[in-house]
């Protein structure tokens, strides 16, 4: 205790020769043998006004002690930390601001020195930030060297792929001729294929048109004669052509190209091709086996007596059903109307279409033309292949991965961080996305476009641009910081503006070479 009390003396004449406030980078504005010229050369004041506690200066310079001036500034020696400087509006406001207490002075407050405490403290973190960056800066120049073997291993494998991709167009140039070659007698043979069914589809065609031209024909004529009178043309009302209804005497004479009758040949070479699209044929098409057509042709004929006569009641009955078939006849007929050609078996017309197999020469000449086809695009997709494999080569050997490339292990790397809400993904130089964590699609915050840290320290920071845009806002888009980490790990995401992402990454390859280590010992006062 006594040599607390012999010590107080010194430390308090210590303190006269500095003015209260006043850091000893400042010491020599304060000299107190001179008049004080305030720091912004507003005025020169006599040196007993210095913390006098009215403000003189306009920079509150003159007041660096007191709480006189709100906009000047009070120096905290804290001796064992680092030295502080706050407003003096905190000055003797009962409240402690600097570690070693000298703000409180004159406030009646007792102020526990912790100078030494937190300078332990800070000395620890520091020592352990080292520590973290001497790791970080040997895992990073691993990371260099690995980067400068995989170079060269990927530079001998491009020469390698370009000088295969050389054989493989070689080789792809000699199957096109082989391919183009072997289509050759394949084309003729299809070719030939083609026109042959081609010329069989219209002889079938022109043979169907003579069949339905010679059962019109036959259904139109009634008696039989040989030939197509004007008479009975007009029992086919649907022939109308001047919209009436009825096929009159005269349209029928003009269909038949003015001629009262027409025998089957000029029927089927002038009067056809007119009626064709119009002609209803008499034989309704059924959903249930229909007699034959020699039935058909017997209703119309003069029924012959025969030995047994039906009854009344038979009669009655036939009419009845005869009638009644008739109305549903009639009935049909002004619902859907019958088609207009006689049906001819879909079924086998619907074969005929089908174009038939080829022949064996012609399908050799195909498989051989196929096998040919076959090699060239096999080789074909090689070389697309290695082609991609150059330009993904090439583009990682000329990208900017750091001043030694020590952040080349990120290239094919992703990293993930969880949050309450969403799974942040970060795939270092491609591109920045989150996702739901309850599920949902991805949303594209930004792909890759620069490093973007300051000018003297470009390589501490990455910027995405581009990404999906906000509702009535800008593209999304992500800087990310780059820290020093002995793991490669994302540690915080956060949205500062509308739109901007935040992201921070820790990694060896940002860690800086690292000074010397603090001396063991804490002698020293000030940190």
């Amino acid at each position: 205790m006594l040599l607390l009390l012999l010590l107080l003396p010194v430390c308090w004449t210590v303190e006269v020769k500095r003015p209260r406030g006043v850091s000893l980078t400042n010491l020599h504005f304060y000299d107190e043998s001179k008049p004080f010229t305030c720091l912004d050369s507003s005025a020169t004041i006599p040196f007993d006004q210095v913390n006098d506690d009215y403000c003189d200066c306009k920079d509150g310079s003159d007041e660096p002690g007191t709480a006189a001036c709100p906009n000047g500034s009070f120096h905290c020696t804290n001796t064992g930390y680092k030295p502080l400087y706050i407003s003096s509006r905190w000055v003797n406001d009962g409240v402690c601001d600097c570690c070693d207490g000298t703000d409180e002075y004159n406030s009646g407050i007792v102020c526990e020195n912790t100078c030494k405490e937190k300078g332990r403290k800070e000395r620890e973190t520091l020592q352990q930030m080292a520590e973290i960056t001497r790791e970080g800066f040997r895992l990073k120049k691993i990371l260099i060297e690995d980067w400068k073997k995989a170079r060269e291993e990927k530079q001998q494998k491009l020469i390698e792929l370009q000088a295969g991709k050389k054989s493989l167009e070689d080789k792809v140039e000699m199957l096109r001729m082989v391919k183009e070659e072997a289509e050759k007698p394949e084309k003729e043979a299809k070719d030939k294929h083609q026109k042959l069914w081609e010329e069989q589809q219209a002889a079938s065609k022109v043979q169907r048109e003579q069949e339905l031209a010679t059962n019109a024909f036959q259904e139109l004529d009634d008696d039989m004669d040989g030939v197509v009178s004007v008479a009975e043309l007009q029992t086919h009302p649907e022939l109308d052509t001047d919209g009436d209804g009825a096929l009159s005497e005269g349209e029928a004479q003009t269909l038949l190209g003015g001629d009262m009758q027409m025998d089957a040949t000029t029927f089927h070479d002038r009067v056809w091709a007119a009626i064709r699209d119009k002609y209803q044929s008499e034989v309704l098409p059924t959903d249930s086996p229909v007699p034959s057509a020699p039935d058909l042709t017997e209703l119309k004929e003069e029924q012959p007596p025969v030995p047994s006569l039906p009854t009344e009641e038979e009669e009655e009955e036939e009419e009845e059903e005869a009638e009644e078939e008739e109305e549903e006849a009639e009935e049909e007929d002004s619902q859907e109307a019958p088609p207009p050609l006689v049906p001819s078996q879909p079924a086998s017309t619907t074969e005929e279409d089908k174009m038939p197999p080829y022949d064996e020469q012609t399908q050799a000449f195909i498989d051989a033309a196929q096998e040919a086809r076959n090699k060239f695009e096999e080789a074909e997709r090689s070389l697309r292949d290695v082609e991609e494999s150059i330009r993904n080569l090439e583009q990682e050997i000329s990208f900017d991965f750091g001043p030694s490339g020590e952040f080349a292990y990120l290239y094919s790397q992703c990293y993930e961080l969880t949050t309450n809400e969403y799974i942040y993904r970060l795939c270092p130089f491609k591109l920045v996305s989150q996702k739901p964590k309850l599920g949902g699609s991805p949303t594209n915050l930004g792909t890759w476009g620069s490093w973007a840290g300051p000018e003297h320290d470009k390589f501490s920071a990455m910027k995405y641009e581009q990404g999906t845009g906000c509702w009535q806002g800008p593209n999304r888009s992500t800087t990310v910081r780059l820290l020093c980490g002995k793991e490669t790990v994302v540690t915080s995401t956060m949205e500062p503006s509308r739109c901007e992402y935040l992201m921070e990454l820790m990694t060896p390859a940002a860690c800086p070479e690292p000074p010397p280590e603090l001396p063991a010992n804490g002698d020293h006062d000030e940190l």
